[in-house]
């Protein structure tokens, strides 16, 4: 079996054992990933990545150049965090809650990329999950998200009480559904 295959028929054994840890209705495309990565430099230092899920995104971060060692993923889910491991050796996963970032031992990261269904989570771990990314970037360092809705996929109050600003693609057609990507910063 590909790995393609195998990733696609483990998400979906997770998604119909575990549904409030799995919400997406697929694994991200590859359209979606590159568009998630597209700022991602490789010389600038560590990325962390959120909801690393079966290792789509955490792929196209690595295709970018980003060296193993230099990529953080969280995962809650253990069985995905095996997967990662197999699959991308040398990689650090660490099996944790997302709202746990910011005690991750990871300073001036470049860029922290969510695979995480924000808007479907408690104003309170938004909170934690960006407050947590913002102590653990650099400055001018940004907060990548992707979105299937019209909104920002961070709640407006978290929004405002962290400064964020941000920059959205267009729409990315080929993505079950289609999405969009938001990159969020702390001006100045």
């Amino acid at each position: 079996m590909t790995t393609a295959r195998s990733d696609l028929a483990l998400f979906m054994g997770q998604l119909l054992r575990k549904p409030h840890q799995v919400v997406a209705l697929a694994p991200s495309s590859r359209f979606l990933c590159a568009e998630m990565v597209a700022g991602i430099d490789p010389a600038a230092g560590p990325v962390i990545e959120l909801g690393a899920g079966t290792g789509n995104i955490t792929q196209a971060i690595l295709d970018r150049g980003v060296r193993p060692q230099d990529l953080h993923s969280i995962e809650m889910n253990p069985e995905f965090c095996d997967r990662l491991r197999a699959r991308f050796p040398g990689l650090n996963v660490h099996c944790m809650s997302a709202g746990d970032v910011g005690a991750l031992p990871v300073d001036d990261a470049q860029a922290v990329v969510s695979g995480l269904p924000l808007l479907s989570m408690p104003l309170g771990l938004q909170r934690d999950i960006l407050g947590g990314t913002f102590a653990r970037v650099r400055p001018g360092g940004t907060y990548v998200q992707f979105t299937y809705g019209p909104k920002p996929p961070v709640a407006r109050p978290v929004r405002e009480e962290l400064g964020l600003d941000w920059r959205v693609s267009g729409k990315i057609w080929w993505n079950l559904p289609p999405a969009r990507v938001y990159r969020f910063f702390q001006p100045g």
